[in-house]
Parts: C-alpha cells; sequence; structure tokens
C-alpha cells in the first residue's frame, strides 16, 4: 500500500508530496518548496516521527516555488534530484517568468539534476514511477505515473477544475495536447496529485474540468485571412 502525505508550503501554498510503501523506511519527496525554517522543520519532524529516510526528490518542473526547499532538504538527506533537462534553465535563472511578481526575489539553484525523459521508469522506494513528459506550463514540465498504485502526481499541468497557467513563458496549446494525450488516457480511477490545490481524479477531470471541454479546444485551422460568409 502506497502511503502519500501532502503539505503545502510557501506563499503559493505549493504542494509538497512525501510518498512511501506500507513496511518500508525509503520515501520519495516530490516539489519540497519550504520557503521558511518552519517549513523545513515540519517535513524533517515529520520524516523523523515516521521514520522515514528520503532516498530521491522529484521535480514536476523548475519554477521556483517547487524547488525553494530542495538546498535545504539536501543538506540532511544528499539524495539525487531527478527533473526534465528542458527546465535548467529555470533553475539558473530563478524568478526570470516571475519579473512582473514584485514581492519575489530572484532566486538561482546550482544543485545538481539527474536527467530524465518521457517513458523513461524511476523504480524508486519499491515504486516504478513512469515519467510523463507533459509541456505546456513549462518546457520541462513532467508528471510522474505509478500504475501499480493508481496515482499521478501531476505538479502545474493538471489541476481539480483547473490547468497549469501558460502566460508565464508557457505554451497553452501543447499543455492541452501533454493533457489530452499523456494524462486522459491514463485509467479513470487513477488519483491526482497536483502542484497546487486537492487531490482529485482523472475520470472527475474528464468530465467536469471545464478547461478540458471541447469548447476550449484551440481552433488551429482557423485561415489567417477569415472564412467568408453569405459572399461577404
Amino acid at each position: 500500500m502506497l502511503h502519500t502525505r501532502i503539505f503545502q508550503f510557501n506563499p503559493l501554498a505549493t504542494n509538497c508530496i512525501v510518498l512511501w510503501q506500507e513496511g518500508n523506511t525509503a520515501c520519495v519527496v516530490v516539489d519540497p518548496g519550504m520557503s521558511s525554517d518552519e517549513g523545513v522543520h515540519e517535513l524533517t519532524d515529520f520524516l523523523r516521527l515516521r521514520k522515514l529516510v528520503p532516498v530521491a526528490v522529484l521535480l514536476t518542473h523548475g519554477h521556483f516555488d517547487h524547488v525553494w526547499g530542495v538546498e535545504k532538504l539536501l543538506a540532511q538527506f544528499p539524495v539525487p534530484v531527478y527533473m526534465h533537462p528542458a527546465d535548467k534553465g529555470i533553475l539558473a535563472d530563478g524568478t526570470s517568468v516571475f519579473k512582473g511578481m514584485q514581492s519575489f526575489k530572484a532566486f538561482c539553484h546550482d544543485f545538481p539534476t539527474v536527467d530524465i525523459a518521457d517513458a523513461d521508469v524511476l523504480d524508486i522506494a519499491g515504486v516504478a514511477w513512469t515519467v510523463l513528459h507533459t509541456p505546456g506550463h513549462t518546457s520541462g514540465s513532467v508528471c510522474y505515473y505509478s500504475a501499480q498504485d493508481s496515482i499521478l502526481i501531476s505538479g502545474d499541468t493538471l489541476f481539480a477544475g483547473s490547468i497549469g497557467r501558460t502566460d508565464l513563458g508557457g505554451d497553452y496549446d501543447q499543455l492541452m495536447q501533454s493533457i489530452r494525450e499523456k494524462l486522459l488516457v491514463l485509467p479513470g480511477d487513477t488519483d491526482v496529485v497536483p502542484g497546487h490545490g486537492q487531490p482529485t481524479s482523472i475520470a472527475r477531470e474528464g468530465m467536469h474540468n471545464p478547461f478540458l471541454q471541447p469548447f476550449n479546444e484551440p481552433d488551429g485551422d482557423f485561415p489567417e485571412e477569415g472564412i467568408a460568409i453569405h459572399g461577404v
């Protein structure tokens, strides 16, 4: 049985997720976004209480609110950090895509990462995580899917009732294609743990997410010169 504990850290309420198998002390930490010492203590106190030891950090993408606490976690647990290489530039230039958010200072990270690619399978702490490259929110956005446990870690690609924003250097059409081709094809009873907000399921989002209804599909075939109606 896979256990999941979700913490919300930093002013943007980013979900940091700890996952471990029943009877196993090894765990993975997804998107450690702790922005304060209090957040770091909250996470490490939980690990100590449950006698859990992180063996890997999984990043869904490189935005600063998802990687804020990586260095502080690595100082206590020097483990590999998995991330898609397309987001390395975001790490090197922390908040370049958040220039309009004046309340945030620049964050630059230089911790080492292990490159991952679409369809990679990461066998970590007793769970086989399939990497789904889902560009759109960022070029290197990924989701982590465990078929054996029917769970998807969706990062900022898919939320309960919403989708990731694309106005900060993303690509809306690409995001919609990623969701349609990589996520909505998963079994409907797959639990979805997003990067912000409440958990959901693939079936619930496919049926009720307003961003995934047919009228929101991009119309890429509309001619630039327009369409003549009744000879006008």
